[in-house]
């Protein structure tokens, strides 16, 4: 059913795993898989791998393409469709899978048909704003007049005088629960919003939204839940360490943005 995938992963280097979903549990909690098929890179005898996640359940009704190859840019965008019994698309996910640096990387996507519409559609509109004219050479350097970006995270420079009391240092960078923080040798943070957060609801419920949700589910309530602050203001300086990227050093102020990866799994700016 999936046997051609493999040979487009070839061509950007890759090897790829199909496994069948299984129930997790975590700290007393079922995290079953709820999205047909679900992208993860895992290390399988030293060596990087995709693994695709399949549900058990929608196997025979889920396909699995390559919409586009880009072998000398080692990147590929991948599709998964969930068909109905009439064989009509009723769920599609969009992957840009490729490597990044020193190691592998999958990122979910809005409806896009090239790699390189795949790449535009993570970057913040802020960015795309400056890159007007630009050639796609250009557009995919990760360093430039007008940001620095270090895997999932881009950087504009900014003119801003920070008060010496409000600087914070080896301040970490942090996705979501889970991921590996880009550590920032200074920062400095502006109010953001609280919000509750969980697999169920990544993106973060505010106080109001949380409680209403749980008055009218009493399920909900039984799920793990933390606090985080969604979309503060984040400003960066110095060197930026991260284990699977270089080290970038800022001379000055710059604004940290993060890539607008879509998958409704996926966190947002939070910390």
């Amino acid at each position: 059913m999936f046997a051609n995938l493999q040979r487009s992963f070839d061509k950007i280097g890759a090897k790829v795993s199909i496994t069948l979903a299984v129930e997790e549990i975590f700290r007393n909690r079922n995290l079953t898989q709820r999205a047909p098929a679900r992208l993860n890179i895992i290390d399988k005898k030293g060596e990087e791998i995709f693994e695709i996640s399949v549900r058990k359940d929608l196997l025979t009704n889920l396909e699995l393409s390559i919409i586009e190859v880009r072998p000398k840019d080692k990147h590929l965008l991948l599709l998964s469709r969930q068909l109905d019994s009439e064989g009509d698309a009723v769920n599609k996910d969009h992957f840009l899978c490729g490597r990044d640096e020193r190691h592998l990387f999958v990122a979910s996507v809005e409806g896009v048909s090239t790699v390189a519409a795949a790449k535009a559609s993570l970057k913040p509109k802020e960015i795309l704003n400056k890159e007007v004219g630009l050639s796609e050479e250009k557009r995919n350097r990760r360093k430039t007049k007008a940001f620095r970006r270090q895997g999932e995270w881009f950087f504009i420079p900014t003119s801003l005088v920070v008060p010496a009391n409000l600087v914070r240092s080896q301040e970490p960078l942090v996705r979501g629960r889970g991921s590996k923080p880009h550590i920032a040798q200074y920062a400095y943070r502006t109010q953001g919003e609280p919000v509750m957060v969980s697999s169920r609801y990544p993106q973060g419920l505010t106080e109001p939204q949380y409680k209403r949700l749980i008055s009218r589910d009493k399920s909900a309530k039984n799920l793990y839940w933390w606090q985080m602050v969604r979309n503060a203001g984040v400003f960066v300086k110095g060197t930026v360490r991260h284990p699977d990227h270089a080290t970038i050093v800022l001379d000055d102020w710059h604004r940290v943005l993060m890539n607008t990866e879509a998958n409704s799994e996926a966190v947002a700016f939070l910390d």
